[in-house]
């Protein structure tokens, strides 16, 4: 290199204190600022994602406690949710056999990792996927409420695609295995006033009474395409459709007809109704 380009090299290369001594008006230091000022805010963010996301665990947890309470019909504002939760029986099952899965702690079984996990869920395809997950843990957990040492309600966590997202639910049902008694869509991101009506509890309210599957087990729910009509043959079940929201509607029938039918539920459920739980 020659002492011209030495010297026009070096002219080039500022220091970083040098940096912050040029004029403002330096396309330079502009740059440089604005980089580091970038690399600040990335670094702040970071850490602030990794400390904060232990307690973002523990509110989801609790958020999801919250739901299923409510749909057991023990839910009160201020109440100690752990508590009340505790006093719900909390079961593993294996979906294939419809049993109990004994030693694995519910509490910290995550579905949707399991749902993903080659060697933890069952994929599905064609006419099997008919809510659209694409693939199922091979156990999902049951939360039941019993009093007096009888099955009260069955509190089945549910999920399938509507429109824009995957919809999670939870889906209470009585001791017949096969009537709602509450239902929730606590996680999903449909359209705002359309799709996104699967969380109104005024729509919510309908389907209360109403049968998922008919004596036989096999699934029969629908979500219908405007007002049920109360004399039509199937109205025990079908519920209200959603204004505007077709894809989500189908979502929905086809999420619950998914998880009470023999690839998800179904299973287990027929042991309750044959009086084999245990």
């Amino acid at each position: 290199m020659s002492e011209v380009q030495r010297a026009r090299s070096d002219a080039g290369r500022v220091s970083l204190s040098g940096l912050f001594g040029l004029p403002n008006d330096d396309p330079r230091k502009t740059v440089a600022i604005a980089v580091l000022l970038c690399l600040v805010c990335s670094l702040i963010v970071s850490a602030a994602a990794v400390g904060l996301r232990p307690q973002q665990q523990r509110n989801e947890a609790q958020a999801l406690k919250r739901e299923i309470l409510k749909v057991a019909g023990l839910f009160d504002e201020g109440m100690d949710v752990d508590a009340a939760f505790a006093g719900l029986d909390a079961r593993l099952v294996d979906l294939a056999s419809g049993e109990y899965v004994d030693g694995v702690d519910v509490a910290s079984y995550d579905v949707r990792k399991a749902s993903t996990d080659p060697d933890a869920s069952v994929t599905l395809d064609g006419d099997t996927d008919v809510a659209r997950i694409r693939s199922r843990a091979k156990r999902m957990p049951v939360y039941l409420l019993r009093g007096h040492g009888e099955l009260e309600r069955i509190i089945l966590p549910v999920h399938g695609y509507g429109l824009w997202s995957t919809m999670y639910g939870l889906l209470a049902l009585a001791p017949d295995g096969r009537t709602v008694v509450d239902v929730s869509f606590y996680d999903q991101r449909e359209t705002a006033g359309l799709g996104g009506e699967v969380a109104n509890p005024h729509w919510l309210s309908g389907w209360s009474g109403k049968q998922v599957a008919d004596d036989s087990g096999e699934p029969r729910f629908r979500v219908a395409k405007g007002s049920v009509d109360p004399a039509a043959p199937n109205a025990g079940y079908q519920v209200d459709g959603l204004s505007g929201a077709t894809l989500t509607s189908n979502g929905v029938t086809n999420l619950v007809r998914f998880w009470v039918g023999p690839n998800g539920y179904g299973p287990y459920l027929e042991r309750i109704r044959t009086g084999r739980e245990n």
